[in-house]
């Protein structure tokens, strides 16, 4: 496999984003933004470049699986279902989500994670660290951000009642406390894979109306098995940075090796957890649709049984570069996530004719 010298790719990088900035959308990549760029977008495109807004869409998928799980159960037996409570629902995850994001940055760099952080620094445009922003004018950003989620976190208190009082409890833990100490322990893949699986997944039904049993836990884990792909990736990208940080992940505590073999097996075990949940009825069966991402699950998996390359491929998107894992590990959890709502959907249609 043939590589790019850094020197030659750090030149065409930077044309490549120049280019590509003039029409790409927020919402789909990870821009790379000169000062002159943030100071004449809009205040709310400088928000979604903060917060990295492309991710959000893992939020929002969680919170959209819930929701569809409630409304397909309220159509095969009649139950209530709160289509305005779900909304502000996904509202709130994300903007919660969106608040996690920078106090992420904002710890980081207090604690030195982040300078001269290669790979944080190409994740996206890192406000402080590009000095896009000041610390206060962060401050308002999370302060603006999370009071908008805490607020619509306690009108669904009010509105829905106490059953979901603990995943918001356990939300604004995992909000406040994954950065730091819960991803220095190497809890913070652990606290994806809850965060991103049964908690959201379980609060969005609780919210719209549904009750939780094992089953719908079952399958908010397996919901939750992307982000975590996903987290998993990015850590093994930079494994050796967080290891010189003190910022010990648990690929860090596993090894490249070992970390990579974990993914292969959580990739793997999608599919076997999907079959054995439709099989005793805890999901409908065109949720089974997901099985089309076996190509993409492939693809992943041949790539994790090789160590990350030292240097940018000659066939890898330079814009990308040195993200490798993680990038990889996006796609095959996007098309899954979007595979699953499309089966939940088409359950929801069915259940409706």
């Amino acid at each position: 496999m043939s590589e790019v010298p850094e020197h030659e790719l750090e030149s065409r990088r930077e044309t490549v984003l120049d280019d590509s900035l003039k029409g790409a959308s927020i919402l789909t990549r990870m821009p790379s933004v000169s000062a002159a760029q943030w100071s004449a977008r809009s205040l709310l495109v400088r928000w979604l470049i903060a917060v990295r807004a492309t991710v959000l869409v893992l939020t929002l998928s969680s919170a959209a699986f819930g929701g569809l799980l409630a409304l397909h159960a309220a159509l095969s037996t009649a139950a209530r279902f709160d289509a305005i409570a779900w909304g502000a629902c996904c509202l709130g995850l994300v903007l919660a989500h969106a608040t996690n994001n920078l106090l992420n940055d904002l710890t980081d760099t207090w604690r030195g994670v982040d300078d001269d952080n290669y790979f944080r620094t190409r994740y996206g445009t890192h406000v402080l660290i590009h000095g896009l922003l000041s610390v206060r004018g962060l401050w308002g950003y999370i302060a603006a951000t999370g009071s908008a989620a805490l607020a619509i976190g306690l009108a669904l208190l009010w509105h829905t009642g106490p059953e979901i009082l603990l995943p918001l409890i356990a939300g604004a833990f995992f909000l406040l406390f994954y950065t730091w100490p819960l991803k220095r322990w190497g809890l913070g893949e652990v606290a994806v894979l809850l965060v991103w699986g049964p908690l959201m997944v379980c609060g969005s039904l609780l919210v719209a109306g549904g009750s939780v049993d094992t089953g719908t836990i079952a399958a908010g884990f397996l919901f939750g098995v992307g982000p975590t792909l996903v987290i998993f990736g990015k850590h093994i990208d930079k494994l050796e940075f967080d290891a010189a940080k003190g910022v010990a992940t648990l690929p860090v505590r596993l090894g490249e090796a070992r970390a990579r073999r974990w993914v292969v097996a959580m990739t793997v075990a999608q599919y076997p957890l999907a079959l054995l949940l439709v099989f005793t009825g805890a999901l409908p069966w065109p949720v089974l649709l997901m099985l089309a991402s076996v190509p993409s699950a492939w693809r992943l998996i041949r790539m994790h049984r090789a160590p990350r390359p030292t240097a940018c491929p000659a066939d890898w998107p330079e814009d990308t570069w040195p993200l490798w894992f993680v990038a990889g590990a996006f796609v095959h959890a996007r098309e899954t996530a979007l595979l699953m709502l499309a089966g939940m959907l088409a359950a929801v249609l069915l259940a409706a004719i």
